[in-house]
């Protein structure tokens, strides 16, 4: 209750108007009122014991073998290979309950300096194939820029550990503690069997490829059941590398999100503010990232689109972006937001997607700054 009156008086405090275009897309903070909490996992590279000595890991090799057709001495030895990594078990458990979440610190993370310089030159080394992809898809550039950005700075961070590590980890020993243990352990099991079946059919040496500690590889950090359905052969050399090929990995982000739903020329949020005398304090405690109210649902809570996201005919979600201490942020999400969000299952994550590519697009757009060397003395 003291949660509800404290988000009344701030709406009343703020009239009608919470910041607009800065819930734009600041990277979503998830979590973030600590420096701990502003910081992705750093799973120790401590190495665990050999899974060769694992019965149970034997008898997933052979059904494996049988599902996909796969030589079976091929499996076995592969995952005998792979390592337990206890780093990895306890960076997947998720932050404690009660831990605020602050989304101008999450944000801070990806809209900054680094990454806006790496995706402008990202954005202009590529602008013909980013081009050919939004005609293509109708996923924006920017769109597309943003996620390579967030997710590993343009290439510059695709991840250390071997991916077979990662995922016979996740797949065999996933932390019990976790709430949603035994789905979690069941997906990335089947990620494993997609991840063998993919390195068999390409001729890759799975023990070879690196990635996050979650198993995700390349500039757009696809788990390997993603690169299966979604990446494609964008530079047309007759492969698929999303290590490699920036052309690849433009056109297999682009299709991902139209494989999802993206609908072009649609926003993916729109501002909103609140009518004081018609607020429904409770309708504020359950945000969804799922777009479900029309815009005359929403005003009957007393939550107003602004402008042009009134004329908005399709169903919205009510976002909210919280700010540790203080008051929350909200947007109206478009089914483009979520479809943002299935690439990564967090408001903040989409919005820090969108923002990091109109920072860039901005960047790019720009005209280029002139020095006292270039124009023989003048500094403009």
């Amino acid at each position: 209750m003291k949660k509800i009156y404290s988000l009344l008086a701030a709406a009343l405090l703020l009239s009608f108007s919470l910041p607009s275009a800065a819930v734009t897309k600041k990277p979503t903070a998830k979590r973030k009122a600590t420096k701990a909490q502003a910081q992705i996992p750093s799973p120790s590279k401590t190495k665990g014991p050999l899974y060769a000595g694992r019965p149970d890991v034997m008898q997933q090799a052979e059904a494996i073998a049988e599902r996909r057709s796969l030589n079976l001495p091929w499996v076995q030895k592969t995952l005998g290979q792979a390592r337990f990594m206890p780093g990895i078990a306890k960076a997947i458990l998720p932050p404690p309950v009660g831990v605020p979440k602050n989304w101008a610190a999450y944000r801070s993370r990806f809209v900054e300096p680094v990454r806006i310089q790496a995706g402008t030159r990202f954005w202009q080394n590529n602008l013909e194939t980013l081009q050919r992809a939004e005609a293509q898809t109708g996923v924006p550039a920017r769109i597309i820029v943003g996620i390579v950005g967030v997710e590993t700075i343009y290439g510059q961070n695709t991840g250390t550990f071997r991916v077979i590590d990662a995922l016979a980890t996740l797949a065999f020993d996933f932390p019990a503690a976790h709430p949603r243990a035994e789905a979690r352990r069941a997906f990335f099991l089947a990620e494993l069997e997609e991840y063998l079946a993919l390195t068999a059919r390409t001729h890759t040496d799975p023990l070879a490829l690196r990635g996050s500690y979650a198993g995700a590889m390349g500039w757009p950090q696809f788990m390997p059941s993603s690169w299966v359905k979604y990446a494609v052969d964008f530079d047309g050399d007759g492969r698929v590398d999303l290590f490699n090929s920036q052309a690849d990995v433009i056109g297999s982000v682009a299709n991902y999100f139209k494989a999802f739903q993206w609908q072009p020329g649609m926003a993916t949020h729109y501002p909103v503010h609140f009518d004081a005398a018609t607020l429904d304090p409770a309708f504020l405690q359950n945000p969804d990232i799922l777009p479900a109210w029309t815009v005359a649902d929403l005003a009957a809570k007393g939550v107003l689109v602004d402008p042009p996201g009134n004329q908005h005919n399709g169903p919205l979600a009510l976002i909210e972006l919280q700010n540790g201490e203080e008051p929350p942020e909200f947007v109206a999400g478009t089914a483009n937001f979520y479809a943002i969000t299935r690439y990564n299952w967090s408001s903040y994550y989409a919005m820090a997607v969108i923002e990091l590519g109109d920072a860039v697009a901005e960047a790019v757009a720009a005209p280029p700054q002139v020095t006292a060397a270039d124009d023989g003395g003048v500094t403009k």
